[in-house]
């Protein structure tokens, strides 16, 4: 009788000594090396392994007690991947909460119509939360981790706002941005204009870049790819600067020359008919839309009319006049 009560007020001191080490858990403010804190709970971590990596990063909670608490309310199987940042002030149990919510941080990545792979390439090597695992690969590297079918990485990437975990992988940014230009190019083609002077999606996208290129306000959009489909009909050479720049590369020092414009590269479409043999900057979607479906226009030529605008002109007359109004502005 005596053994069987002295148990029993075991367990019961036991079952308090729990009971106060929870509470004590639930209300103490955790010390912390830095304020705030930052980790990353890798995909398919368990627990103990979730909070061996808190601890590790200057947190005050030994991995054993919360593991414990996690399997105390039941939630050792519900702790989310993801980066955290967290400040001075948390208790362990809002802690857990933070981890099985899911609350993590995130980094923010804008590309930029207009802006070539390489300018891609640069903005995810300086961004500071992201694992640069593109940094040492070729383009062609890149595009077969991609699983992209493309020979050249120009133009395949969606031009918006990726929102992603802090420390993940720029590939995985890259493959998304991969991944949303497809069905858009897509549509884009799907919808064309029934005569449109292109054979595959992929002249559409082409086109769409250099419509971006050389679209200075929204509202001259279909503009500019009416004149470029026209071009094309007529058999007429694009003629069109940014194609040159493109095709100049890193020896482009901001100055076109007249000697840039005779020298002859794939994408010199002063000197080579058609439509280069590569996008030569990301399209966002208005330019898809514009490539696939311009409007009805006999303009041939545009000027820039120096305030982002452009002048349109159906006649190389025409066109030599706006230009000379324009450029002696």
């Amino acid at each position: 009788m005596r053994t069987f009560k002295l148990i029993l007020l075991v367990l019961i001191l036991a079952f308090l000594a729990v009971i106060s080490g929870a509470s004590w858990l639930t209300v103490r403010h955790l010390p912390m090396r830095s304020d705030p804190t930052a980790f990353s709970i890798p995909p398919g971590a368990s627990l103990r392994a979730a909070a061996q990596v808190i601890e590790a990063a200057g947190i005050d909670l030994p991995a054993w007690q919360l593991e414990l608490m996690g399997r105390l309310l039941g939630r050792s199987a519900k702790i989310k991947a993801g980066s955290y940042e967290v400040d001075e002030g948390l208790t362990a149990l809002a802690l857990l909460d933070k981890l099985t919510r899911g609350d993590v941080t995130q980094g923010e990545l804008v590309l930029v119509e207009g802006k070539t792979f390489r300018q891609l390439r640069a903005a995810l090597n300086e961004h500071p939360d992201l694992a640069h695992d593109s940094a040492k690969l070729s383009d062609a590297k890149i595009l077969a981790m991609l699983g992209a079918k493309e020979n050249h990485p120009e133009g395949l990437f969606f031009p918006d706002t990726y929102l992603f975990h802090k420390g993940s992988s720029d590939l995985d940014v890259l493959r998304r941005a991969y991944k949303a230009m497809q069905p858009r190019l897509a549509a884009a083609w799907d919808r064309r204009e029934s005569t449109l002077p292109l054979k595959s999606p992929y002249e559409l996208l082409i086109l769409a870049s250099i419509v971006e290129k050389e679209t200075g306000t929204s509202a001259d959009r279909p503009q500019v790819a009416a004149v470029f489909v026209n071009r094309l009909r007529r058999g007429m050479l694009l003629q069109t600067d940014p194609t040159v720049i493109y095709g100049l590369g890193e020896r482009f020092d901001g100055n076109l020359r007249k000697v840039d414009l005779q020298t002859d590269t794939p994408w010199n479409t002063y000197k080579r008919p058609g439509l280069p043999p590569t996008p030569i900057a990301m399209p966002g979607l208005a330019s898809l839309q514009a490539a696939a479906k311009p409007p009805p226009s006999d303009m041939l030529y545009f000027v820039a009319r120096g305030d982002g605008s452009s002048q349109f002109s159906a006649s190389l007359d025409e066109h030599n006049s706006a230009v000379a109004k324009y450029h002696k502005q």
